[in-house]
């Protein structure tokens, strides 16, 4: 259940992300609550799994996966580039999100 929990709130992360661009730097009142609420949430919810999982291994998943899902939500979305370096470090930070994982007992 942590590991659910752990994801969701890397999903999480990546809506704060992306959400932080539409915001207007907080001026626009719709996007801004989406944000800060998914800020919210997405904090709650890695204080949660960090109740079973190990400090480091919960932030590094955590990080990753906002990491990799807001970058690729900038090249599908945003027009960002999809250059050959970039594509290979997103899939460096996903190997080791895998790792860790997989050297990471249950939780």
């Amino acid at each position: 259940m942590a590991w659910l929990l752990l994801v969701i709130a890397g999903l999480l992360e990546i809506v704060w992300a992306v959400g932080l661009k539409q915001t207007g730097g907080f001026t626009r009142l719709w996007p801004s609550v989406i944000t800060l609420t998914a800020m919210v949430a997405s904090v709650v919810l890695l204080g949660i799994a960090m109740k079973s999982l190990p400090v480091g291994t919960s932030y590094a998943v955590w990080v990753g996966i906002g990491a990799v899902g807001t970058a690729a939500m900038g090249i599908l979305f945003l027009g960002e580039s999809a250059s050959a370096g970039r594509l290979a470090s997103l899939a460096l930070i996903v190997a080791g999100i895998v790792g860790l994982k997989l050297a990471t007992p249950a939780g």
